[in-house]
Parts: C-alpha cells; structure tokens; sequence
C-alpha cells in the first residue's frame, strides 16, 4: 500500500507578488525561445509589490552568504562600475530612490552606503533585479561577474568563467541551433535597445534563493503540489563603454491560484 502524498510545509511567510505582469506562456511572441522581444521605454528595472520583503531577502542574503551571491573578476571590474553608474544614473529618476553622493534611501526606506570598490554588491541591495555580467570572447559571451541572491537552479561559482553553451548545461531545450541564434542575438545587443524575455516554471517551494549544482535537478512535484509559479523577467542590456552585456533577472513567484484557472491548466499541460 503507498504511503499518503503530504503536501510541502512553508514554514516562513513567502516573498510573494500578487500577479504575473506576463503570462509568458500564452504569447506566441514569448513562448518559444528564445522568445526576446525588446524593451519598450525605460522599462528596464522594477519596483514592484514585493520590493520591500524582496530586499530585506537580499540584504541578508548579501551580509550573511556574500560568496555564495557575489563573485567579481578583475577583468569585469571596468564593465562593473560602468554598471553602476548606469543604474545609479536611472534610479536618480525613478519615484521611491533619494540617491545622494555617499548613500542613496531606497523605496523601503533603507538607506544603503554607496561604495564603487564594490559595485555589483552595493547593486544588489538597490535593486530587485540579479545583475550579471557577460564579456565577449573570440567565439562566445562569458559570464565575468554577477550579483546573484536568487538563483533558480544554478550556482554562481559554477558558471563563473564560463561560456553560454557552458552555462546552460544541462538544460534540455538550449540545443546547439539555439546557442547559435543566442550568440548571434548577444553579438547585435544595441546599447540604445535593451531587450527582455520570460521564463516560467511551477514549483511546489517559494524560496526565493535555489542554488543547484549541475545535474543537481530541481524535484518535479506531482501537479496538485504545483502549488506557485515562477517567473523570471531577463534584460538583455549593451554597456556602450566596455561593450559588456548585462543579463539582469527580475524575479517573480505568485500563488498558482492568483492565475486564471486556464492560464494554470496550460501551464501545468506542458509538463511544468
């Protein structure tokens, strides 16, 4: 006789959004990959519902677990502060930031210290969005640093260094035509036309921060325990000096309930 399903215990309160901002799966355009489409206006970065309890996550995580979330090399350093000037630059005109010279107050009131000897981890307690940096060399685009408190999957230390092709193992659906039309797109990234997707997957654990190694695979839950949906908005930005791209990642977790019931069904009919 089989022993009962038990269903996943959430023993915090989960960092939840209320809504999808896109139902990626349902749009012809975002559906298959790589699904880009381009950024339209300054809709780059985010504030959203769950900003507050989303950065009080990353702030923890960035004190408490740094080398897990944060990794720089000397050659992106140049790349890095370009990016933060860039994004100190835009949060200047966003509604919530006072950005001063040493420190800037945040939408949740925190006030975090300014400090360019370490600019991706300064990023990382500004913005909802986990920021990497990705460099060209003589055939692909290499992942050179990054602030990354909420991974779904993958481990920043293993992918440091590493080519896209590398990056993406071993996940099915990035096959060689893919990688192609990826470089290719990498290689065209105009400074002045960021670009976005989104992905989608259902999880039956809300946890915002889920490293894996490779081949480590996420558990699959049977579908009644498919119980929220994730989501990850990635830009695709050209940094006009190093010619560095920024990959960034807004992350999205929503009760599955909070979807319409034939939103949920498709999804969960793709085997997701």
């Amino acid at each position: 006789m089989s022993s009962p399903t038990h269903r996943p215990t959430v023993t915090f309160d989960p960092i939840l959004q209320d809504r999808l901002p896109h139902l990626a799966w349902l749009d012809p355009r975002s559906a298959r990959l790589p699904g880009i489409q381009p950024v339209v206006g300054n809709d780059w970065l985010r504030v959203d519902e769950a900003f507050a309890g989303q950065m009080r996550e990353r702030d923890r995580l960035i004190a408490d677990h740094e080398p897990a979330v944060h990794a720089l090399t000397e050659a992106a350093r140049p790349a890095a502060m370009e990016l933060y000037d860039r994004v100190l630059q835009v949060l200047r005109e966003t509604p919530g930031y006072a950005v001063g010279t040493l420190q800037v107050q945040r939408p949740d009131g925190i006030t975090v210290p300014l400090d360019p000897q370490t600019p991706l981890r300064t990023l990382g307690r500004l913005v909802q969005e986990d920021l990497c940096l990705m460099q060209q060399t003589v055939e692909e685009h290499v992942l050179t640093g990054a602030i990354l408190c909420f991974p779904a999957s993958w481990t920043l230390a293993q992918k440091l260094g590493r080519p896209m092709t590398a990056i993406h193992i071993p996940v099915d659906d990035y096959t060689p035509d893919i990688a192609r039309r990826v470089q290719r797109m990498f290689d065209a990234i105009r400074p002045d036309q960021p670009l976005w997707r989104m992905n989608y997957l259902t999880y039956a654990d809300p946890t915002l921060h889920q490293p894996r190694l490779e081949y480590d695979r996420r558990p699959r839950p049977p579908a009644d325990l498919r119980v929220f949906v994730r989501s990850e908005r990635q830009c695709l930005m050209r940094l006009p000096i190093s010619r560095a791209v920024v990959f960034s990642i807004h992350t999205y977790v929503v009760r599955a309930s909070a979807l319409p019931e034939a939103a949920l069904a498709a999804l969960r009919n793709d085997g997701l």
